[in-house]
């Protein structure tokens, strides 16, 4: 179904109704969630690079998660990301040279898009935001977002990438809980005296120029916070609720240790809250039991929510939007900042894909 009203090159939506029973399930999940956390929290922009091959299509390719904080981050992965094309990927000298011409751009300027061997890339910008119930609490994982079907918790073991294989596609068909939120969305915009001009300006012409917005897959982070105050950043972005909770487990019993003191900063780097504690003879070990004790909780149980030494530690569910023009998705505004220039990320290579001593 087509979105009235709307133009043949502009906004629209395609819904579909729910057929099989996963999808009614993932429905279901997605307006009782709505009902307990409708508030939204946005917290601000991140970037990353999208691909397009096909000229004059709609659909983009996630090559950098969208996960950086800020544009010039997204700028470094591109630059990396072609160096590697050219060492590794490259048969024939031209498109070394071709490949490697880019690079030398991203080097030395502020690029938010170069076309490469055909292929366009994109710096793109999205906002990060989350949903809150009335008492502030973020929305956790929902019960259909998907989990690996075996729970590994080992540190070594390896972790699907954020937007890792991700098509960008506005025209893609959306279940209506999902289109009544992208509807609800499109005209989101900065506002309060918390922003600076230039900011709330840009916001407000981002609307104008990219009238449209694609949601994001969900995503999960680590919140926390001390006593009753604000929650906090306490990981990045994780492409599954059991990733984020491995994280958290590893931060509750070898991370929180060694900055709280409890574990000595020059210990080996096996030594973690459980080999500790087994040690009934260190000082430390009544106040690292407590981490032992809810890290073991965490893995038993899965839990979404766990509270020790007097802080919670949340899996919050964080959703991003891309606003999306005529032209494809947003690049950075005017007024996004970067905290750093661009800079020479690799060695030099010759045509022949051989690095160059310095």
């Amino acid at each position: 179904m087509r979105q009235e009203g709307a133009e043949p090159d502009g906004p629209r939506v395609i819904v579909r109704i729910p057929e099989e029973p996963v999808e009614s399930v993932v429905e279901a999940d997605a307006l009782d969630a709505a009902l307990r956390h409708h508030v939204l929290a946005l917290r601000g922009p991140l970037f990353g690079v999208a691909a397009q091959s096909k000229p004059g299509g709609r659909q983009w390719r996630a090559v950098i998660e969208v996960a950086r904080g800020c544009p010039q981050e997204a700028r470094d992965g591109l630059n990396s990301l072609l160096w590697f094309r050219a060492k590794d990927e490259c048969r024939n000298a031209a498109d070394r040279r071709e490949l490697l011409a880019a690079v030398t751009r991203l080097e030395t300027e502020c690029v938010n898009e170069v076309t490469v061997l055909g292929t366009r890339y994109r710096v793109v910008r999205a906002e990060e935001y989350a949903y809150v119930d009335a008492q502030g609490n973020i929305e956790p994982p929902r019960p259909s977002d998907p989990e690996p079907p075996v729970p590994d918790w080992s540190t070594r073991a390896g972790a699907p990438r954020v937007d890792d294989g991700l098509v960008l596609d506005p025209d893609e068909p959306l279940f209506p809980a999902q289109m009544v939120e992208r509807l609800s969305l499109r005209g989101l915009a900065y506002s309060g005296s918390r922003f600076p001009d230039d900011v709330l300006h840009d916001s407000e012409q981002a609307v104008q120029s990219h009238p449209d917005v694609l949601l994001m897959p969900a995503a999960f982070r680590i919140v926390q916070r001390s006593g009753e105050g604000h929650w906090t950043l306490g990981s990045q972005l994780h492409a599954t609720a059991h990733h984020a909770r491995r994280t958290l487990d590893f931060s509750l019993t070898w991370l929180e240790p060694r900055e709280r003191g409890l574990i000595p900063l020059e210990s080996a780097t096996e030594a973690d809250a459980r080999t500790v504690t087994a040690d009934s003879a260190s000082p430390s070990a009544a106040d690292l039991a407590l981490y032992v004790q809810a890290a073991d909780r965490l893995r038993a149980e899965s839990l979404d929510e766990i509270r020790v030494h007097g802080t919670t530690y949340r899996i919050a569910r964080i959703r991003r939007l891309l606003r999306w023009g005529i032209d494809g998705p947003e690049g950075p505004r005017p007024s996004d900042a970067s905290g750093h220039a661009p800079q020479a990320m690799h060695p030099r290579l010759d045509e022949d894909g051989k690095v160059q001593p310095d």
